[in-house]
């Protein structure tokens, strides 16, 4: 008999940045919140690349706890994607960057 092990987890995912999207809010998992290292982001929105840049500001979008409410941020650029995506970590502009294609 040839056994198969159980690992309810699956394989582990590298330290990667990932942000979800959904209706209200983007959340921002522990690594991207360590490399943005910010109690406030800017959200910004390039129409041609389909890219959401989340970048530590000093004034800007409260980071509470995991989440920025960024319900007028997607209604303003007619964001309606949902899910979740991994995210780029630029270190000189300390932004993430998350392509939505």
């Amino acid at each position: 008999m040839a056994f198969e092990v159980y690992k309810p987890r699956g394989e582990k995912v590298g330290k990667v940045p990932l942000v979800s999207l959904s209706k209200n809010s983007i959340v921002l998992n522990k690594i991207s919140r360590e490399k943005l290292k910010a109690d406030n982001v800017e959200l910004a929105f390039d129409n041609d690349t389909n890219t959401i840049r989340i970048k530590a500001a000093s004034e800007g979008q409260t980071v509470k706890k995991t989440k920025v409410f960024a319900r007028g941020f997607f209604n303003h650029f007619g964001i309606n994607k949902k899910g979740r995506y991994e995210a780029r970590f630029e270190e000189e502009e300390r932004a993430l960057y998350v392509s939505l294609t």
